[in-house]
């Protein structure tokens, strides 16, 4: 793992040690992590909505099609 220093403005790093110790992280680093880590997930999520919307249209979800899936899951829970 390699270290990357930052600089903050006192008023974020009480606000991140607050959040260290509020929400159980054991260091500021490993609570910096899990905000990379969110948006990166934020990101592809992001990309993936970005794709849907650009893709063609699929079969129309009207009431026919939430019907159909209503009986394949009564289906499913009658197996």
């Amino acid at each position: 793992m390699t270290t990357m220093n930052i600089s903050l403005p006192e008023s974020l790093k009480s606000f991140v040690d607050e959040q260290v110790a509020a929400r159980g992280f054991g260091t500021s680093s490993e609570y910096v992590r899990e905000l990379i880590r969110k948006d990166l997930d934020r990101q592809h999520l992001r990309g993936l909505l970005l794709q849907g919307a650009q893709s063609a249209p699929a079969a129309a979800a009207d009431e026919g099609y939430f019907e159909g899936l209503r009986a394949r899951a009564r289906s499913r829970q009658a197996t």
